[in-house]
């Protein structure tokens, strides 16, 4: 089955990208990344850019509203995904739980919507 973990990443985890915590908070990603790769579950993933760079769009009825940064209202952010596939939620769940962010902010995990063959 396939899962998509959705990593939401602390104000904190966002400046330890930059300041005196960037080695430790990127070598902690390093071997969760690396750990995945290795254990061959991942399909596709990425990081994102901070929050800040993000771009939102709503449409209500016809009128379109565009805003600067994240949506949502929380101070978690998306910071990156990965779509794995393993055999079941349990195992999804526990790749989420060794994630960095799992501790600071939390990872999201739901499944891929299957498509209908075509």
């Amino acid at each position: 089955m396939q899962y998509m973990l959705m990593f939401y990443i602390s104000p904190e985890d966002v400046a330890s990208r930059t300041d005196e915590r960037a080695e430790a908070y990127m070598a902690g990603w390093n071997a969760y990344v690396g750990a995945m790769y290795q254990s061959g579950v991942v399909l596709s993933g990425e990081g994102l850019d901070p929050p800040s760079t993000a771009t939102s769009l709503r449409i209500r009825g016809d009128k379109r509203s565009v805003q600067d940064g994240p949506f949502a209202d929380t101070k978690e952010q998306l910071g990156g995904f990965f779509i794995i596939d393993v055999d079941h939620l349990d195992a999804a769940l526990e790749w989420a739980a060794r994630a960095p962010c799992a501790s600071t902010g939390g990872v999201e995990v739901r499944p891929v919507m299957v498509r209908a063959a075509q």
